[in-house]
């Protein structure tokens, strides 16, 4: 087998063409590898947005090239994809088969088409820039094949030459498709069939959690930074298990505010801060009792360009900043707040998940225990968090309301079960619901903290 680089401007060499192999977001049948961490939801959203990113590089590349850009896509119909992606798009199915019978019959109808040189690509790796489709057609002409290696043993990208399509059965026939071995067995293919081959420089695709930061880091060079405060009151029980998950997000700074626990919740804290993991990113600040005013406190000494408020018995998703950052990037709103998750068993939980789902999304009303996120300039403009004993999420929300819409992240924090536990399902959605309607009676915030505290018990 030879190999061979070229860094030579690309020229004229008949029509080229590229076609992004993709499947329809639906949930649970795409990215399944990232559902334990995102959820089923929470990773067909991700698959939209890859899909787009790549489409969208493409595009740039066909209007600058001249090229053709075709879709290829499973789970939907060419009608249905083009509603998803843009009527400016030539869209086909996949087909039936694996992905070697499926990258076969794009190569051919696409050569069919009447391209000279094609290249074929997947949405996993969002660094793959019209740069990289200029090079793949440039290592062309003087190789046979073009080959883009992923760091987990795939490739993204293929490109031929119309000639080889006598070569597609060899190259593309047994190989382990979505093992490791897939790049090597294919290479040793293209050498078996005495062809040449051109290797793109090597990128890291986004396949499994750990991998999410890549898809953050390719949309943002600059990572903005992400405050996470976190006002707490003896939450001695589940604080280690909520700042570990904290801690698993890239360029984060975590502010926790206790307001005179009894427990060891302090100690807790800063253990975890002077933990060699932490790198120095968690502090620990004390402020009187009330969570309008811990949250406060912790704002004024934030450093990060987006604030996470975050209660201390709420768990954070893994890849919680790449869906911040994400969300908060694009035109998705002036705020945003994540889905609710219960932890423990029962029906009536589960209808609690229901009801925050539907409050949040179709009234667009998620209360603090979903932690809402928002840039810190546009907090300190509204005058940070309201200065009262009670609602003052709920008073947030609604002064946010009023500048834009609030998203709604596709994924779940996990939040204590303990209050339902406590006083029964039922008992506190009633008790939520009367504080909000005094509350919007124009009954004292005060009073009805008191009034909350005594039935809550």
């Amino acid at each position: 087998m030879k190999t061979v680089n070229t860094n030579r401007p690309n020229r004229e060499a008949g029509s080229v063409g590229a076609i992004v192999l993709t499947r329809y977001p639906q949930p649970g049948r795409t990215k399944t590898r990232l559902i334990p961490a995102l959820g089923a939801r929470g990773a067909a959203w991700l698959q939209e947005r890859m899909t787009r990113h790549t489409v969208d590089r493409l595009r740039d590349w066909r209007e600058r090239s001249g090229g053709w850009l075709q879709v290829r896509a499973v789970g939907a119909t060419p009608r249905r994809v083009r509603g998803w992606l843009g009527q400016d798009l030539s869209v086909k199915p996949q087909g039936t088969g694996d992905l070697g019978d499926r990258l076969i019959r794009a190569f051919a109808e696409g050569f069919a088409e009447g391209m000279e040189r094609l290249a074929l690509v997947g949405i996993d790796c969002p660094n793959l820039d019209a740069s990289i489709l200029d090079e793949a057609m440039r290592g062309l002409d003087e190789a046979d094949v073009v080959l883009g290696p992923a760091t987990d043993g795939g490739y993204y990208l293929m490109a031929l030459k119309s000639a080889q399509v006598e070569a597609l059965e060899g190259l593309c026939s047994g190989v382990d498709w979505g093992s490791d071995r897939v790049l090597s067995q294919t290479l040793a293919r293209i050498e078996s069939l005495g062809l040449t081959v051109h290797l793109l420089r090597p990128l890291s695709d986004v396949d499994v959690p750990e991998e999410l930061r890549v898809w953050d880091q390719a949309r943002g060079k600059c990572q903005p930074m992400i405050s996470v405060i976190i006002p707490v009151l003896n939450e001695a029980e589940g604080l280690r298990e909520t700042l570990a998950q904290v801690l698993t997000g890239e360029n984060i700074e975590v502010i926790v505010v206790d307001g005179g626990s009894h427990d060891n919740t302090v100690e807790i804290a800063q253990e975890m801060a002077r933990d060699g993991l932490a790198e120095g990113r968690v502090q620990v600040l004390s402020s009187p009792r009330g969570r309008a005013l811990q949250f406060n406190v912790g704002l004024g000494v934030a450093r990060g360009e987006v604030v996470l408020l975050l209660h201390g018995d709420t768990q954070v998703p893994m890849g919680f900043d790449m869906v911040i950052r994400e969300l908060l990037r694009g035109c998705d709103g002036v705020a945003g707040a994540f889905e609710l998750r219960v932890a423990g068993e029962g029906r009536g939980l589960r209808w609690v998940e229901w009801g925050v789902r539907w409050r949040s999304r179709l009234l667009q009303l998620p209360y603090g225990d979903q932690g809402l996120f928002l840039s810190r300039q546009q907090l300190l403009q509204l005058g940070g968090i309201p200065d009262l004993p009670l609602m003052e999420d709920f008073e947030l929300v609604r002064r946010l309301q009023r500048l834009g819409r609030i998203a709604i992240a596709p994924v779940a924090v996990v939040t204590s079960a303990r209050r339902w536990q406590r006083l029964g399902v039922l008992q506190v959605m009633l008790l939520n619901q009367l504080i909000v309607l005094g509350y919007l009676l124009g009954i004292s915030p005060k009073r009805l903290a008191q009034w909350y505290r005594r039935r809550r018990g």
